[in-house]
């Protein structure tokens, strides 16, 4: 019988994401693809520098020997072509990282293999593959450039921290803010307190990456997930219920009241942080890998301006 991804939390991720490809794509910028393929396959035997998201995909990876069994797979997915991507491949067997499946696209947007590879969550620095991604009703973020190398703890403990709305809830609370303002959203959010937000496109991730945790004794499990949202009481109450409804535990909740995220998820020592305002990704960003998710009425405004 064919190979089955199906009983795995599999991650998708491009090769920029995964490795320092920065020189290469300064060439392609300056100079255009055919000196980028001059170029990557003339050093196709120099090893790349680890990218923003290694540190996570080495720890994701790790968790198969923790379990003794493979349950977690890291795709490839790329821009770069088979000729080019030897590389990438070359990289990937120096670091030791376990990864054997890819998709190499020619120069076009692999986001469409996503859920042929059953993937839960694709990683990529192409902005337009990440929405693309999203609407398709996929869990994907932009990994964007750390202010510096991230200060998560040196251990084996993987740290997923996500923000509320427009990544685990639907941005239905976030449009009455955006529109009415922050009195008309608290008192929205109290008279529907015990009514259940629906999902975001990060709760099928959560609930695959839930699942996972779960397969650990509690208190000796490698991951912990945190929320940490500018939600402040009253409106507290529905996201609790919501998770609760959804029967998915998450380890931390913080609820900051809008202040600035970066502190407190340098605080958790979070691998990654999923966030879908640029502003509170700016801010985590200068001390953890982190991951904007392009979604919601705040991107849309962002793109009607």
């Amino acid at each position: 019988m064919p190979a089955q991804l199906t009983d795995k939390l599999v991650i998708a991720i491009s090769s920029r994401a995964l490795f320092d490809l920065a020189e290469s794509h300064r060439i392609y910028e300056e100079e255009g693809l055919d000196a980028y393929q001059e170029y990557q396959i003339a050093h196709e035997n120099e090893i790349l520098a680890p990218g923003d998201a290694f540190p996570l995909v080495a720890k994701l990876l790790k968790l198969n020997e923790r379990l003794g069994q493979d349950r977690v797979e890291v795709i490839l997915l790329s821009r770069n072509s088979a000729d080019t991507g030897l590389r990438i491949f070359n990289s990937i067997e120096h670091h030791d990282l376990n990864i054997i499946r890819a998709a190499f696209c020619g120069g076009q947007s692999p986001y469409r293999y996503i859920a042929s590879f059953n993937c839960h969550l694709f990683l990529s620095t192409h902005i337009e593959d990440v929405t693309n991604a999203l609407s398709a009703g996929f869990a994907a973020a932009m990994i964007m450039p750390s202010a510096k190398s991230s200060e998560a703890p040196n251990d084996d403990i993987l740290r997923f921290a996500f923000d509320g709305d427009a990544v685990v809830f639907s941005d239905e609370a976030e449009q009455i803010y955006q529109a009415e303002g922050l009195e008309a959203f608290a008192a929205s959010e109290r008279a529907a307190a015990k009514s259940p937000l629906s999902g975001g496109p990060f709760k099928p991730f959560l609930a695959a990456l839930h699942q996972l945790q779960s397969e650990f004794p509690a208190k000796q499990s490698p991951i912990r997930t945190a929320l940490v949202t500018a939600r402040s009481a009253p409106a507290h109450e529905r996201v609790i219920r919501t998770l609760r409804e959804w029967g998915i535990r998450l380890d931390e909740s913080l609820f900051l009241g809008g202040l600035a995220k970066g502190a407190f998820l340098k605080a958790f020592g979070a691998d990654v942080f999923f966030d879908d305002q640029m502003g509170h990704c700016d801010s985590a960003r200068e001390h953890v890998a982190t991951g904007h998710v392009p979604h919601g009425v705040t991107n849309s405004k962002a793109v009607e301006s």
